[in-house]
């Protein structure tokens, strides 16, 4: 299986968790978002229009899925939102989903000496 490691703007490229999950928070969470991309889901949570349907697509997902993408309220996401980490497990079933293949953590290599012993610092 295809797989690459996690950049720091690999979610720029991506968007597949925003076109798959139901975006869910705290009702008062959504008090410091505009009014018109939220909506009421139970009494006490709220979601991002969009995201509470078969086909879930939050409304301030912009550009195409897989190639380039942006969110239009990132600095005011919910902590939802927040949660979701290039290359975790929500990503990557997220990205399945989308036809995308998934990120995966690759633990750096330290150098060695010439005598084959590592290097201690």
């Amino acid at each position: 299986m295809l797989s690459q490691i996690p950049a720091q703007d690999s979610c720029l490229s991506c968007g597949a968790c925003c076109a798959f999950f139901r975006v869910s928070f705290y009702w008062a969470e959504g008090e410091s978002m505009p009014e018109d991309v939220v909506e009421p889901l139970t009494a006490v949570y709220s979601c991002m229009k969009g995201t509470n349907q078969k086909d879930p697509r939050c409304v301030m997902l912009s550009g195409e899925i897989g190639q380039q993408v942006s969110c239009t309220m990132y600095e005011q996401r919910s902590s939802s939102c927040k949660e979701v980490q290039a290359g975790d497990a929500q990503c990557n079933k997220a990205r399945a989903a989308h036809g995308l293949i998934p990120l995966i953590e690759i633990e750096p290599v330290l150098p060695s000496n010439d005598d084959g012993y590592d290097q201690v610092c």
